[in-house]
């Protein structure tokens, strides 16, 4: 019996940026529309986001709630106005019953995940496919696997008390969960026994990003390095700086180029300033797919990506198609996730990871082989289009 339709709970996707998500959502709903009717749930800034990645062109079928009259209180009370909404739409909405019908939430956070449950209660025979795309670290830990000076334990605690129900009615209840790498499994220690922990690795658009590289193959490298990722504290952004900093102290005009947004903007800027860096490292903000950002791919020579935690991570997958290599930390999750491309330092250690960028910066023909190796790697791993009909065949299945 074929998947007919397929209804996705994207009610955690808001603001300017992309999460990795959102990511996975958007082009798992692109290419699923073309085997089963999809449905999405969003807000008006969901629905705003999907438009600009261009999944409204996909046919798809949106129901928007517009969160109008919340806006204007706060990311708190619009978050808590987004789990409301998402409670409504699963005590209301009218499903086929039957394992024919998937009900995918997007997100392990609220507003996804509870809705999502309650459809399952109210409609038992469908199949509910939970994403769980990073677990929260240990809040007497915090956000790292290794040596961090501030490892930001009260956003982990934050983090750590939303997941903990989530967890528990994905394990209980849920037909199949979505994780980054093999360590999630033991999560969920049901779910895995039945054979329903389905791994989702990273993927890039190679096909429109090969478009991209013709066009500005000849552009001269202007930026040492490129950093991607949200400004968060798991990123190890405002310890990026420091990196910055020794590199800096060796090559003098050494510039970086920063892309993205998040809740340690102030602070990234800040340290900046104190380091009187303002003339080696740019700040570019958030920057959807499109010719402004692959045009800094074209122009950078490596990819920086010193994350403390993290459960894999797409977003130095996309520099990489570019054929940077990219320096990050030795993370577990890395060791599957970025097999090649990706040189690793010791996590924590800041003077060794500048060092490894001067060395590469000082030598084209290792950049050159490293990045090789890395876009090889995507090549035959990294396709949005095997990732989507993986993932399909495994929940028809």
């Amino acid at each position: 019996m074929g998947i007919k339709k397929i209804h996705i709970f994207a009610l955690a996707a808001y603001g300017q940026g992309l999460s990795g998500s959102d990511r996975i959502f958007i082009e798992f709903a692109r290419r699923w529309n073309k085997r089963a009717k999809v449905s999405i749930w969003v807000s008006q800034e969901g629905y705003e986001l999907c438009k600009r990645q261009q999944l409204s062109l996909s046919g798809v079928n949106y129901l928007v709630s517009s969160m109008k009259p919340w806006r204007n209180f706060g990311f708190l009370i619009n978050y808590l106005a987004r789990i409301l909404e998402g409670i409504r739409v699963g005590l209301t909405v009218s499903l086929d019953n039957q394992p024919k019908t998937i009900v995918y939430s997007a997100s392990e956070f609220w507003m996804d995940s509870i809705p999502a449950w309650i459809l399952k209660l109210r409609f038992p025979k469908i199949k509910w496919v939970a994403a769980w795309y990073q677990t929260a670290p240990k809040p007497w830990v915090g956000f790292t696997e290794g040596k961090r000076d501030n490892t930001y334990k009260l956003s982990a605690l934050v983090y750590w008390f939303i997941q903990l129900p989530t967890r528990n009615l994905i394990n209980k209840f849920a037909d199949f969960v979505l994780v980054n790498n093999e360590n999630e499994r033991l999560n969920f220690p049901r779910l895995n026994k039945m054979g329903r922990v389905i791994i989702v690795y990273g993927a890039v658009d190679l096909e429109q990003i090969r478009k991209w590289k013709v066009k500005f193959k000849k552009l001269p490298k202007i930026y040492d390095a490129v950093f991607q990722g949200r400004f968060h504290p798991q990123k190890g952004v405002i310890e990026l700086i420091d990196i910055w900093r020794y590199v800096v102290d060796q090559k003098s005009d050494a510039r970086l180029i920063m892309i993205g947004d998040g809740p340690l903007m102030k602070n990234l800027k800040i340290k900046i300033k104190n380091l009187k860096l303002e003339k080696n490292i740019i700040v570019k903000g958030y920057l959807f797919d499109g010719g402004d950002k692959y045009k800094i791919f074209s122009q950078s020579k490596i990819v920086l990506h010193p994350s403390f935690y993290d459960s894999g991570g797409m977003a130095a997958g996309e520099a990489m198609a570019f054929g940077l290599p990219c320096i990050g930390f030795d993370l577990d999750s890395y060791k599957s996730y970025y097999p090649k491309g990706m040189i690793k330092v010791d996590i924590g250690n800041l003077e060794k990871f500048a060092n490894v960028v001067i060395s590469l910066l000082n030598d084209q023909l290792m950049r050159d082989r490293i990045g090789a190796e890395g876009l090889d790697m995507l090549k035959k791993n990294w396709s949005w289009d095997k990732r989507a009909e993986e993932i399909f065949n495994e929940i028809h299945q």
